[in-house]
């Protein structure tokens, strides 16, 4: 059983016992059955859309990967419709899947799949609920002739009893898949503040940049590169591309077209990327001549030895021209990107000169700032004279009496608090009253109960004293 059987048996939506109904030609159901229908064609197309962004869908041999690649490379935005499909996606128990040509007929009619051609014409087709797309090749005598008789048989037969379609090869475009991928490279690029220079890239230092930008698992293949590509460039408009340069625009004041000077950079930092290669490869065939050479002195091979010295003497002298390359390139990257801020400081100084500009145009000059200043202080000169005009104008107050009111209000206000304090004196001495009477009373008592304890202890000892006798 191959990956992509493997992977989408493994769902929730195809359990062992939906197996019957998604495998089944359950297309004759479209209207009969509308809900299952509903059901089984998302199921299919959710699984494909989902099996394809994971890398498990069979790529073109144009995409496959090489034999030196570390990972696969599989077409993650393309469906490739054909026979080879329906061999893949074939189980022992239940066959082949009859209706999968009718999945493919309704995911095009809602747009979450999009021939290629009709895609590569005109990014129109991802937003029209449907289009209408006549090949000239259908066009021929025999097709026509075949139409005209399936219009007959379905009259014949009745429209319920039509056949379902066979799987037409086509390949197509996996629009969420598209969008998703587009989504992520766009964040990726722009969610790290970029400078001028990190926004430009050649085609191969964006396909190495972003080849795991759907699964970690498998790499995006040249078709998904070409595809995404003229999405980002055409239909969003999140880049410039020219067909070897890509520049990535963060608003849309950026300009659409690709300048010398990002295919420069674009340049130097594809050879850059190479030159670090080379480094590393030469770096590691260093470290094995010089294990070839103490192996062969270990076995006293002496010529060996010597060849194996000899050529690294020549790897070190070609690592050394390359670092001294790569050094030089560099410092003149390092260069461009300073004259690159440099270039984006004076634009947002210009900006800046002019935002100042038109202020000062609006303000009109400091003469003006001048005039409107005076004009300020007559204005609040004269709210002071109407103020001293209207005081004047006022009811003329005696001084004595003012002080006579005072005084007298100071009086009552003294006389009020010498009651307070009067009333506080008489309220202490009550209580101090209630005490000592309190103290009286509690040495009353004391008293009577000394008297009365007294009295008990002299009858006691009157009644021991007649008792003592009359013992005898």
């Amino acid at each position: 059983m191959n990956d992509l059987l493997n992977y989408i048996l493994s769902l929730d939506t195809f359990r062992k016992n939906r197996l019957p109904s998604l495998y089944s030609d359950f297309a004759t159901f479209r209207k009969t059955n509308p809900e299952g229908y509903a059901v089984n064609t998302a199921a299919w197309q959710h699984a494909l859309a989902s099996a394809a962004k994971r890398g498990f869908i069979s790529s073109s041999p144009s995409s496959s990967a090489g034999p030196t690649d570390s990972k696969r490379k599989s077409d993650h935005l393309i469906l490739r419709a054909d026979q080879s499909l329906l061999r893949e996606l074939e189980i022992p128990e239940w066959g082949r899947p009859v209706a999968l040509a009718a999945v493919i007929d309704d995911a095009v009619y809602h747009r979450t799949m999009v021939p290629m051609q009709a895609y590569k014409s005109s990014g129109a087709v991802l937003e029209k609920p449907r289009w209408n797309l006549v090949d000239p090749a259908a066009l021929n005598p025999w097709n026509v002739m075949s139409w005209g008789l399936r219009q007959l048989r379905g009259a014949v037969l009745g429209s319920d009893m039509e056949a379902t379609p066979g799987l037409q090869s086509q390949e197509l475009v996996l629009v969420e898949n598209l969008k998703e991928a587009a989504s992520r490279v766009v964040k990726r690029v722009t969610g790290m503040s970029p400078s001028r220079t990190d926004l430009v890239y050649s085609k191969e230092s964006f396909k190495a940049a972003f080849d795991t930008a759907l699964s970690e698992e498998s790499e995006l293949s040249d078709a998904d590169f070409d595809l995404l590509l003229l999405y980002l460039s055409r239909d969003c408009g999140a880049i410039a591309y020219d067909g070897k340069t890509i520049r990535f625009r963060p608003s849309d004041d950026t300009p659409r077209e690709i300048t010398q000077q990002d295919t420069t950079i674009a340049s130097i930092k594809a050879l850059t990327a190479s030159m670090t290669k080379q480094v590393e490869s030469l770096e590691k065939k260093i470290v094995e001549l010089n294990l070839t050479a103490k192996t062969a002195l270990h076995h006293k091979n002496r010529i060996s030895a010597l060849s194996a010295v000899r050529s690294k003497k020549l790897v070190e002298h070609n690592l050394q021209q390359r670092l001294d390359t790569l050094t030089q390139l560099e410092e003149v990257f390092s260069k461009i990107e300073q004259a690159a801020d440099q270039v984006e400081y004076v634009k947002v100084m210009e900006a800046s000169t002019g935002a100042l500009r038109g202020l000062h145009k609006q303000i009109g000059g400091a003469d003006r700032v001048e005039d409107v200043v005076d004009e300020l202080r007559d204005e609040m000169s004269k709210v002071d004279e109407v103020g001293n005009i209207m005081n004047e104008a006022g009811p003329v107050i005696d001084e004595s009496e003012i002080d006579d009111e005072l005084a007298e209000l100071e009086g009552k206000e003294e006389e009020a608090r010498g009651e307070k304090a009067a009333e506080e004196t008489r309220k202490k001495l009550a209580e101090l009253d209630n005490i000592e009477q309190s103290a009286r009373e509690a040495a009353r008592t004391s008293a009577a109960e000394q008297n009365l304890d007294s009295e008990l202890e002299e009858r006691l000892s009157r009644m021991s004293v007649e008792e003592a006798p009359a013992a005898h």
